[in-house]
This record gives structure tokens, C-alpha cells and sequence, in this order.
């Protein structure tokens, strides 16, 4: 997430770190309505299942929930309807090329407020296969392990 003071975290994506190795990382806005802004703010969006697609020179982000807005009654949209993401053409050309080639995709990172706008981090990343993941699994039960010993042993 970027460094600034006035950015404020909706939504992370854990799960794409441990199914995904992120090479790059993009920022981009979303277009939402009224209401989808609203509900944003009191923090109710998943992109857990979520994915991104690129369609006719345009970025859609397919799966992401965001709940209806309590107060909103006849002018909530469908949560999970696909959103547009706003890039530079450049970018998004960059990105198409690079999704050519095998084995790349494009995942949601996280969610945030920049000032007042809505923004999505995009990763452009790689699968990970089954060993990639135990060996991550394995670096972090090492590391918790002696997280825990420097612990015990600080404390006598």
C-alpha cells in the first residue's frame, strides 16, 4: 500500500501471496456508484474470490463483494456485478502483453482509500506449485519457531 497518511485499508487479499508469486504491482481506481461508496466506507468488501480480466483495452475486476449499503433500498446495485478498474492505456497494454505469456494473471491485492478515492493494487503474478507453497509453509513455521524461542528466552 502506498505511504501516505490518508489512505485508509478496505480490503487485503492474504490468500494471493500463498497461491501467487507478485512480480509487479499496479494502482488503479475503481468506478463504483453511490452507494458501493458508502458501503466501502463502513469497510464491507471481499476480494478473496475475486479475479481481474482484461476485455477490448478495458480492466474489469470480476468477484469482488461489496455489500449492499443499509440505507440504500432501490439505488444498491448487484454486489458482486463486474467493476471497472481505471489505467493508462500504457499500462493496460503493458499488462495484456505480459498476460500473454504463460503462466501470468492479474489478482486483486488489496483495497484502500487514497485521500478520498477508492483504489485497487493490482499484482501481476505467476501460480505457485504445490512444492513453492510447502516451502514458504515451512520458512514460516522456522521462523515463527525461533520468534518464539527468542521470546522464551528474553523473558528469563
Amino acid at each position: 500500500m502506498s505511504k501516505e497518511k490518508d489512505s485508509r485499508l478496505i480490503a487485503n487479499n492474504k490468500k494471493a501471496y500463498h497461491d501467487y508469486f507478485i512480480e509487479e504491482k499496479y494502482e488503479a481506481g475503481v468506478s463504483l456508484h453511490g452507494t458501493e461508496v458508502k458501503s466501502l466506507r463502513m469497510g464491507k468488501c471481499s476480494i478473496k474470490e475475486s479475479f481481474i480480466r482484461i476485455e477490448n483495452g478495458e480492466v474489469f475486476v470480476y468477484g469482488m463483494h461489496v455489500s449492499p449499503y443499509e440505507k440504500g433500498n432501490i439505488f444498491n446495485r448487484d454486489p458482486l456485478r463486474p467493476k471497472k478498474l481505471l489505467m493508462h492505456r500504457a499500462e493496460i497494454r503493458r499488462l495484456q502483453s505480459r498476460i500473454a505469456e504463460k503462466g501470468y494473471t492479474l489478482v486483486p491485492l488489496q483495497v484502500y482509500f487514497k485521500n478520498s478515492l477508492v483504489k485497487v493494487e493490482i499484482g501481476l503474478a505467476r501460480g505457485k506449485k504445490l512444492y513453492d507453497k510447502r516451502q514458504d509453509i515451512a520458512k514460516k513455521d522456522q521462523r515463527r519457531e525461533a520468534e518464539r524461542e527468542f521470546k522464551v528466552k528474553n523473558l528469563y
